[in-house]
């Protein structure tokens, strides 16, 4: 790259977020609530996304641990208001008789978590960064990046140079900043695709958040304001583009079916989307100067609606670390920030899913067996600190 082509750089910041999605929004509220010196790069500016892009149908389930740390930046009360608590969470495995309940007064008298819709969470992310004085937004298009001992560099497409101690990659499963940085990821795909869409239903959901394990995939529904549901219906790919090209009244057939049960007669509102899934996971988290967060780091299988919370889980562990080097004077980008980062977020990362494991485990057995119960529901809620399996573990069936 000719320097010479290059504008003048801009003054020199501690850190640069590439991604303005959830991941990246979150953290410049937490980095700059933490008096760092923060940019977050956007590809476009929100009223391009906003026109360019369908209504996004999806909701984000926040973990208790998830809603601690928005709150360490005052983000929750942005959203509490729009909100809807889940406090008990049921999972059934197709036609067996045996499910499993998960009720949070088991565990204290917090919930197990809060369903937020998407754009609701970005809007309020959105005018919580643009009221820090420590972040600044941008817009442009990453060409590359640089780094060596003394700092790490941003460069856009347009010549402008972000110089700063650190660069995280909070740009999604197809990270630019990931593949910039020379860090290979592995994964494939799971031959299935989620619907997405919202409903209204007769019966009240009590605030139950409902996972049932059917031949084709999960099918969840998640309680949302104003008895609504959320839900996320996932087949394989071929039975899930016929259910796509259904007309409304035929897809809301085929879902009343399904929920019946617990809902009642159910109205489609608004339109259904498509996710094909897949997994993806980086060989590492970081390289010189750069960290990934998210799904730059991690994509994973939607059961239990935990891979928003692992990012979540990435954002608090690197504001730690970066801020534990600073309170010491050292370089917040520096090699040993970056190790502690990554040896603490592998391992949690790598855990298994929290329903699929108590699936896996047996949910009669899970059921009658309090300890191994409440330390699910601890995982759940994300504490897990104080989530220890009990000391009798049964055996995962093969």
């Amino acid at each position: 790259m000719r320097r010479r082509s290059l504008k003048k750089p801009i003054s020199r910041v501690d850190i640069v977020i590439v991604g303005g999605g959830p991941s990246g929004l979150t953290l410049a509220a937490r980095l700059g609530a933490a008096g760092f010196s923060t940019i977050c790069l956007e590809r476009q500016a929100p009223a391009a996304i906003r026109k360019n892009k369908s209504a996004d149908r999806r909701t984000t389930a926040l973990s208790f641990a998830s809603i601690r740390i928005l709150e360490t930046c005052a983000l929750w009360p942005r959203l509490q208001k729009d909100a809807c608590p889940i406090l008990d969470i049921h999972v059934a495995d197709g036609h067996s008789p045996f499910h499993l309940d998960f009720h949070h007064q088991e565990v204290g008298v917090e919930p197990f978590g809060w369903i937020v819709e998407n754009d609701i969470f970005h809007r309020a992310l959105r005018k919580q960064v643009q009221g820090l004085k420590t972040v600044t937004c941008m817009t442009g298009a990453m060409q590359g990046i640089e780094a060596d001992d003394d700092e790490a560099r941003v460069v856009l497409e347009d010549g402008r140079i972000l110089p700063a101690s650190l660069i995280v990659g909070a740009d999604g499963r197809h990270s630019a900043v990931r593949k910039a940085a020379g860090i290979p990821a592995y994964g494939w795909a799971y031959g299935q695709t989620s619907i997405v869409c919202t409903i209204a239903h007769r019966k009240s959901h009590d605030h139950v958040a409902v996972e049932h394990f059917l031949p084709g995939g999960p099918l969840a529904t998640l309680p949302m304001t104003k008895q609504r549901s959320s839900i996320v219906w996932t087949e394989r790919t071929d039975a899930a583009k016929a259910l796509i090209k259904m007309t409304d009244e035929k897809f809301t057939a085929a879902l009343q079916e399904k929920v019946e049960p617990w809902l009642g007669t159910i109205r489609l509102l608004g339109s259904r989307h498509a996710f094909p899934l897949s997994l993806q996971h980086a060989q590492r988290y970081t390289s010189k100067r750069v960290a990934l967060v998210g799904d730059a780091a991690h994509g994973i299988h939607p059961i239990a609606g935990q891979g928003f919370n692992l990012g979540m889980g990435d954002i608090g562990v690197l504001t730690e670390e970066v801020t534990r080097a600073a309170r010491l004077g050292l370089d917040p980008g520096g090699a040993s920030v970056l190790r502690a980062f990554e040896r603490r977020r592998k391992f949690a990362n790598g855990n298994i899913p929290l329903v699929e494991a108590g699936r896996r485990f047996g949910l009669g057995i899970v059921q009658k067996m309090p300890p191994l119960r409440r330390f699910f529901m601890r995982e759940a809620m994300g504490n897990r600190k104080s989530a220890k399996p009990p000391k009798s573990m049964p055996r995962a069936n093969p």
